[in-house]
């Protein structure tokens, strides 16, 4: 190799190490972005404080350690690190206007945004498994669900999803990014980034989709025929009491999949057919996407489940008599 040749290697390689990209908040909302944080701090509290409220109340409460409730633990954990996952970059942009991130960094970020992401589905599924064992042959429950084979679970989920995606995400600082490096949200999307690479990108491209259909799609797939045969079970119990009852037990669960997979639905759509629209309208489906759904969860488990309520409601009264003695 002539010398020139390993400069121009040498340079490339620099070139690309160096490389950054700029985040962006609310395009044409610059001037008041501090007041429009205040909603996302908001959903950050929520999905954190509430969150770690109930892995707490799960943990000091030996009666809720059973099948169902280590899952939500495990769907709360993922909540968690979902939130966390976008914090930093967030806050950063709308507060100090921060909007530079190392090729590093938003790569780290990417892998955690869609790692925990394909876990959250993978725990749904899992807690789809979990009502329907509990409805469909409840006398095998405790049988089928023990505590080891739910470590188990929650071990395969783990490696499942963590190790399908560093295959495309160590390809992106070998990119080139000749054109603009400005990314369409405050935190970094593995599809976001590469549209701005000057490269091909048809490995990452069809890698991502395969993720998208071997992944979400056998999850929802496991979700729907779960239910399908909670349903067939359900409509052979005589009582309507009985109806009712056996669905309930599946209604906060419904409702998790359901603020998962629609936001999730609508931001594929938009950037599959809706590329030209406003802006607002792809940021606002992606902070839905990433937002939504950690702080909804402990709301709605919280309201729907009466051992969380009377767990949360025990925390309050304990707070409150240590303040009368103070």
């Amino acid at each position: 190799m002539a010398p020139w040749d390993s400069l121009r290697t040498g340079s490339n390689s620099s070139i690309r190490q160096s490389v950054s990209f700029y985040l962006t908040g609310i395009p044409g909302y610059e001037d008041v972005q501090h007041f429009i944080s205040i909603p996302f701090c908001v959903f950050y509290l929520i999905g954190i404080v509430g969150n770690g409220t109930i892995l707490h109340i799960i943990h000091t409460d030996e009666s809720l350690h059973e099948p169902m409730y280590y899952f939500l633990a495990m769907l709360s954990l993922t909540d968690m690190g979902m939130s966390v996952s976008t914090l930093p970059t967030v806050l950063k942009t709308f507060w100090f206007d921060a909007k530079e991130i190392a090729m590093n960094a938003c790569v780290a970020q990417m892998y955690f945004i869609h790692t925990f992401s394909l876990m959250e589905s993978a725990v749904l599924l899992a807690m789809a498994f979990d009502r329907y064992v509990a409805i469909c042959d409840p006398l095998r429950y405790s049988s089928k669900l023990t505590p080891h084979r739910i470590v188990y679970i929650a071990v395969f989920i783990v490696i499942r999803c963590s190790t399908v995606l560093p295959v495309i995400l160590v390809r992106i600082p070998t990119f080139s990014f000749c054109h603009s490096r400005v990314l369409s949200h405050s935190f970094c999307l593995h599809q976001d980034v590469i549209h701005l690479a000057c490269a091909d990108i048809s490995f990452n491209v069809l890698y991502g989709l395969f993720v998208v259909a071997f992944y979400w799609g056998v999850d929802s797939l496991g979700i729907f025929l779960s239910y399908a045969f909670i349903l067939h079970s359900v409509l052979r119990i005589a009582s309507q009491g009985g109806k009712l009852k056996a669905l309930n037990t599946c209604a906060s669960h419904i409702c998790a999949v359901l603020i998962l997979y629609v936001p999730m639905i609508g931001l594929s759509l938009v950037h599959r057919f809706a590329k030209h629209s406003s802006p607002i309208i792809h940021i606002t489906m992606a902070n839905i996407y990433l937002l939504v759904p950690p702080a909804l969860n402990p709301i709605i488990y919280s309201i729907k489940t009466k051992q969380i309520r009377q767990g949360i409601l025990r925390i309050l009264s304990s707070k409150r008599v240590g303040l009368a003695h103070t």
